[in-house]
């Protein structure tokens, strides 16, 4: 009987070999190879301690620095002692004493980053809730630093609560009105590309109130179609077709005036601050320092290559320039995203250098040191600790493939503290003696672990285990990082997932998929590299016989910004000159067939699809560009003239486009665009397919209703990857 057994498992082996399951689209679609993480994480004023919200988002949890123990719980909607009931929270903001919390409920969003919510004030010590106010619901909420006062917008007007006077409420203006005046929040395109929900602040002892206000009532109007549909449905336009208008500033047009306002909270007087911006100019963002008398407020001239920082007194009004950072071709975003004040300073980053670094200034704008040095980039700042003058940071310094978490003190001593190389995202205790830090690679899911001061780590919060578990049932290619040097010289980076049954004797059609996007960046040691977390639609593809590939062209980031900004005025040109060079160099690996290389990409991503199929070299078999810009004049004015100018300045760039390349186009195109994109509107896919029309060129066209730019809802993002993929498997 054994010998049976054993003759049988000799010329059967692969009876004792376990069966592995594919990838199906509705499990990717649904997120299933994400990861978990902690969510609503906010270190608390004892520095030992964190709360989170519970994964249920039914309470706020505290937890221990020291051991990841939870030892207490904030806020239980079952243990509210008031009559009022809600049955979950969607997000909290704690007062700075953690006296009292906003917890949010009914949220729904506005724009990208926008959100109205019923907030409710609870009262940590009694477990009582009640509404921060009655009025409807309330946007962009801020805490004065005592606790005592809540500051939120409301259809464009500023409302103040005070607790000390029974949350008494008083409405600060009366102007905002909806397409022509905005108080304390930003309009659409400082939303959208200036990264941030609110424009609204207390000085320091809370006495004033400040804000910007952005007249829009000049900028043009646009509107897109809203039908019933489903996910979202729109019931009031079961009937009649309905439309959505709002002010988006195209390219070369009128945006909105902006000027920067504070209220005296005692004497209820509100004035107007003497800035001396320019009638064009930006105000990305305002700051509280930790002087009541200074006000820091950030502007950018239009062509956004010049950042000046004042100081404003909010009652003089008086405003003094302390710090102007001039800058070859444009200011990265992270000048104003990564700026922070603390007790008599703050920290801002520049690329002076060549590559964005963290600089040390007094609030009078006298520089005190340049923290970080380099050729590479500081990605993120953490916070820096004021009694031992030491910054907390995350850069690319290993790698411009990794992200590190460093530490760099008084004397200019850097340490190291991730232990791992991939990508790691850290959040500090306040006194920066522990942190969480979130590890992922191309090939692992992310881990979330609790570290002390050296990095060491102390618990393993999360790690992602049953992402692996399933992994491991499932039949899986590699994944492998490579580069190439182009015919122009240039030495690019990579990423191939080819198919779990790969065989090098064989040839493969290709599936290139990118961004191309300034600054962006695809190709990374992390595990949200590709699609649908780890590369999990890259492997789906590779059922179907693709290999995958995706390469970061000129212009992308983390190398730098002679790198980054070389397709300045000219966007799309050597992005898409780099995709055909990666097209070139594949089709000359043995296991590739030449014939068979597709692209696709979303957003820029779409974009440089067409233009790498129409930039006269017909290297590509198919394409497909999901909601893609086709034509830079119909872009907003802040991201496109940061990189192209206006129209009339740069008409030979803006003249090159996917529009003007259309008769140039080379292979079998599928786009895809949702009909309430409020970022790429779908005039940019009207106008292109339209030019193709009277090039006589084929194409497909999918249009999804009531979809914004991210085109999700309900069944909708697997039945649009599955266009995708049966696209490439039917045209080439």
């Amino acid at each position: 009987m054994k010998k049976t057994i054993l003759s049988l498992l000799f010329l059967f082996p692969c009876l004792c070999i376990q069966a592995k399951d594919d990838f199906t689209l509705q499990e990717l679609c649904a997120g299933t190879y994400y990861g978990q993480g902690v969510s609503g994480v906010n270190p608390l004023q004892d520095n030992v301690s964190y709360s989170q919200l519970s994964p249920d988002h039914k309470q706020i949890l505290v937890y221990s620095f020291k051991t990841g123990e939870q030892t207490g719980v904030l806020f239980d909607v079952n243990a509210i002692r008031n009559r009022i009931s809600i049955p979950h929270i969607d997000s909290y903001i704690m007062s700075p004493d953690e006296k009292n919390i906003l917890v949010a409920t009914d949220t729904k969003g506005i724009y990208r980053h926008s959100r109205t919510a019923n907030y409710y004030i609870y009262n940590v010590a009694n477990k009582t809730l009640v509404p921060l106010s009655e009025g409807g619901p309330q946007e962009c909420p801020i805490w004065s630093n005592d606790g005592y006062q809540v500051a939120f917008v409301r259809e464009g007007n500023i409302f103040l609560v005070k607790l000390l006077f029974n949350n008494s409420e008083s409405q600060v203006t009366k102007d905002g009105e909806f397409n022509k005046i905005i108080n304390g929040k930003p309009d659409w395109v400082n939303e959208e590309e200036f990264v941030t929900d609110r424009s609204l602040t207390f000085n320091a002892d809370g006495t004033m109130l400040c804000w910007i206000r952005y007249d829009e009532s000049q900028v043009p109007t646009y509107s897109f179609p809203w039908y019933k549909g489903m996910y979202p449905e729109k019931t009031d336009y079961a009937t009649y077709p309905g439309s959505f208008e709002y002010k988006y500033p195209m390219a070369g047009e009128q945006n909105s005036i902006v000027t920067v306002h504070s209220y005296d909270i005692k004497s209820h007087k509100a004035r107007e601050m003497q800035l001396p911006i320019d009638k064009d100019g930006y105000i990305p963002r305002i700051f509280q320092t930790s002087d009541p008398t200074k006000l820091a407020i950030v502007t950018l001239n239009r062509h956004q290559d010049k950042m000046d920082i004042y100081m404003a007194n909010p009652r003089s009004t008086e405003c003094r320039l302390v710090v102007r950072d001039q800058i070859d071709c444009y200011i990265g975003e992270n000048a104003y995203n990564l700026m922070s004040f603390h007790t008599g300073g703050f920290i801002m980053c520049s690329e002076r250098s060549g590559y964005n670094h963290a600089y040390l200034y007094d609030l009078n704008g006298n520089l005190r040191r340049q923290i970080t040095k380099g050729d590479f980039p500081v990605t993120d700042i953490y916070g820096y600790d004021e009694k031992t003058g030491t910054l907390y940071y995350a850069s690319a310094q290993e790698s411009p493939l990794c992200t590190a978490v460093y530490k760099t003190d008084a004397k200019g001593r850097t340490t190291k503290l991730s232990q791992q190389r991939g990508t790691n995202r850290a959040t500090f205790s306040k006194d920066f003696s522990y942190f969480i830090n979130v590890y992922s690679s191309l090939n692992q899911p992310p881990v979330t672990g609790l570290c002390d001061a050296k990095g060491k780590t102390i618990k393993t919060l999360i790690d992602n285990k049953e992402i692996t578990d399933k992994l491991a049932q499932k039949n899986i290619g590699t994944k492998e990082f490579f580069s190439f040097t182009t015919g122009n010289g240039t030495e690019l980076n990579g990423i191939i997932v080819k198919p779990w049954n790969f065989d090098s004797s064989k040839r493969y059609p290709v599936i290139l998929f990118q961004y191309s996007g300034p600054g962006s960046q695809q190709v990374l040691d992390s595990w949200h590299t590709g699609n649908m977390g780890g590369c999990a639609y890259e492997q789906y593809l590779g059922q179907q016989g693709f290999i995958s590939v995706i390469v970061d062209g000129r212009g992308t980031g983390g190398r730098g910004a002679a790198f980054e900004k070389q397709t300045y005025l000219k966007l799309g040109q050597m992005e898409s000159e780099d995709q055909v060079e990666t097209a070139l160099w594949l089709s000359k690996q043995s296991y590739v067939d030449k014939n068979r290389i597709g692209i696709w990409g979303w957003s820029f991503g779409g974009f440089c699809t067409l233009m790498s199929m129409s930039e006269g070299r017909p290297v590509f078999a198919a394409g497909v560009a999901v909601a893609p810009p086709t034509c830079w004049k119909f872009y907003d004015t802040v991201y496109t003239e940061r990189f192209m100018r206006t129209p009339k300045e740069n008409a030979e760039g803006y003249g090159v486009s996917a529009l003007s390349r259309a008769p140039q186009l080379s292979g079998n195109l599928l786009i895809c665009q949702g009909l309430a994109d409020d970022n790429v509107h779908f005039r940019n896919t009207a106008e292109y397919t339209e030019a193709l029309v009277q090039a006589d060129k084929d194409f497909r066209m999918i249009t999804y209703t009531n979809r914004n730019h991210s085109i999700y809802g309900g069944n909708t993002r697997n039945h649009l990857f599955r266009q995708i993929t049966t696209w490439f498997k039917t045209q080439m």
